[in-house]
């Protein structure tokens, strides 16, 4: 799928702050300083929403790495009180519990939607003023429901949790997992799964969906969304003097550092709808999502991705497809006349290809070890072929690059002779900055991802066995990443055939 074309596409918030609340309890020494500024919105953006109760939660995980990023100081935390806390049965004071309204564009498809089983608690800010949204994940029924009963599956949420901190591992932007807890309820679905809920934490639950929404359905209230959004996570563009058409930009350019970062490391979201894409610029909702052995740009693993729409070498196109849905819901805010409005989008729009296409190559050139100093062209030539073998060869995407920094043993397929050929040439082109080539490499290649079988085992022996003692142990690997780990060398490894017919499922 190539880049599209752009002429189909065109057919106040006042930065008061709410009061801080701060909710301490000696027994735990859990700190939440909320500060609940989208609830100042219009009420159309958004439904105050309880959480439902649930009969018997307990802590299954807790992120304390995480909780202390968060200043909420976890040390001698009561798990009986947390799991009160963290399932929503007992309310924190200063926390104004919400479902968020939004829409979105599913398949290439509108369609309303909103929080169907997410209630945002509210907005904790750190000691140093950083602002995170603390949402339940699977807390029950909400306005926005439609029909579904608002739950979330115990697998579910451990494998939103598991790669959403491997993502974190891997350096690129996303949201976090805080805790995972088990409900005391079943959960049904084709089968019975066992309740659970998500402490998910995000810089925003802003999507490229919410300004749709507000376009479609309260467009007189869109500029104050624009004001807000840009106060909280764009405030340079206050001073603007074409705010909209400026956070259009910034948030295109926001989506070109995450879809580099997701080829970088062969990551594929599965499900790039509208509603899941952050205005803040991180990976959101992990449903289908899987990681990429074998190179191909159209691999799919979603069970729902029949024509490939969301193939690993379609994300770029994608995610500017989504940019031109979101300028679509800031046109008349762009400019009065809407061909003046639609020219200025354009113009933006098509500056996605040429930017996404060099900020590609750049990343692609570091995973190769390239200095900048390397003559262009050889570099370029350099990639196209490795890229060509590798599809033509079925390697592996991830071990490749591991295999040129001598991480991996030179055997199999990168014994013949085309590849020894690139080989030498490859070396020749660094050669004598072998350390700084090294160092390079280094930064950009991890040498663990969840491949997908991995996954599937951890969340076998979690769910069906009760034992989460192998996801721990892939937690920690999948956290450090970049870290020589001979004691898990064999997770670097990848079992013949083994993505063959594998499929994942907006598992709920």
């Amino acid at each position: 799928m190539g880049f599209i074309p752009l002429t189909f596409l065109f057919s106040s918030y006042s930065g008061k702050q709410n009061e801080l609340f701060c909710y301490y309890y000696e027994k735990h020494a859990m700190i939440f300083h909320f500060d609940n500024s989208y609830g100042k919105l219009p009420e159309s953006f958004y439904i105050p929403t309880n959480p439902t109760q649930v009969p018997d939660p307990s802590v299954l995980l807790f992120n304390d790495n995480l909780a202390r990023e968060l200043d909420l100081s976890p040390d001698n935390m009561d798990m009986e009180e947390a799991a009160a806390l963290f399932s929503g049965n007992k309310m924190i004071p200063g926390s104004f519990p919400i479902a968020q309204a939004y829409a979105g564009h599913q398949f290439g498809n509108f369609t309303m939607l909103g929080d169907g089983r997410a209630i945002l608690l509210g907005e904790h800010i750190t000691k140093a003023g950083n602002r995170f949204d603390i949402q339940l994940k699977g807390s029950g029924y909400t306005a926005f429901s439609r029909g579904g009963d608002g739950r979330a599956t115990l697998r579910a949420m451990l494998r939103e949790y598991l790669i959403s901190e491997a993502m974190a591992g891997l350096k690129i932007p996303t949201t976090r997992s805080l805790a995972v807890l088990k409900t005391g309820a079943k959960v049904y679905r084709e089968e019975v799964h066992e309740g659970a809920i998500l402490t998910r934490i995000a810089s925003s639950h802003i999507r490229v969906g919410t300004f749709e929404f507000a376009n479609r359905f309260v467009p007189n209230e869109s500029s104050i969304l624009l004001d807000y959004v840009i106060d909280r996570h764009y405030p340079d563009l206050n001073l603007s003097k074409s705010k909209a058409r400026d956070l259009m930009e910034a948030v295109m350019l926001k989506q070109i550092d995450l879809i580099v970062q997701w080829m970088r490391v062969g990551f594929i979201h599965g499900v790039m709808n509208t509603d899941n894409m952050s205005i803040a610029g991180e990976t959101i909702d992990y449903g289908p999502c899987a990681f990429m052995n074998t190179y191909h740009p159209e691999t799919v693993f979603s069970s729902i991705d029949t024509q490939g729409r969301y193939a690993f070498g379609n994300q770029p196109s994608i995610a500017q497809w989504n940019i031109a849905c979101f300028a679509g819901s800031l046109l008349s805010m762009i400019h009065e006349e809407k061909e003046v409005a639609i020219e200025m989008a354009k113009e933006v729009l098509n500056s996605f290809p040429a930017i996404y296409q060099e900020k590609w190559q750049d990343m692609m050139f570091k995973k190769l070890g390239f200095s900048k100093e390397t003559d262009l062209q050889r570099r370029k030539n350099s990639l196209s072929t490795l890229l060509d073998w590798m599809t033509k060869n079925k390697a592996d995407y991830t071990n490749t690059f591991l295999v040129l920094q001598g991480d991996m043993p030179m055997e199999g397929i990168y014994l013949q002779e085309d590849f020894q050929s690139w080989f030498t040439n490859w070396q020749d082109m660094e050669r004598g900055n072998e350390e700084a080539r090294l160092k390079r490499m280094r930064e950009n290649n991890p040498l663990f991802i969840p491949r997908n079988y991995l996954v599937e085992k951890a969340l076998d022996e979690a769910c069906l066995n009760d034992d989460l003692r192998f996801f721990k142990e892939l937690l920690d690997i999948f956290t450090n990443p970049y870290a020589q780990n001979a004691s898990a060398a064999s997770f670097m490894k990848v079992p013949d055939s083994i993505d063959t017919g594998y499929k994942t499922f907006c598992g709920t």
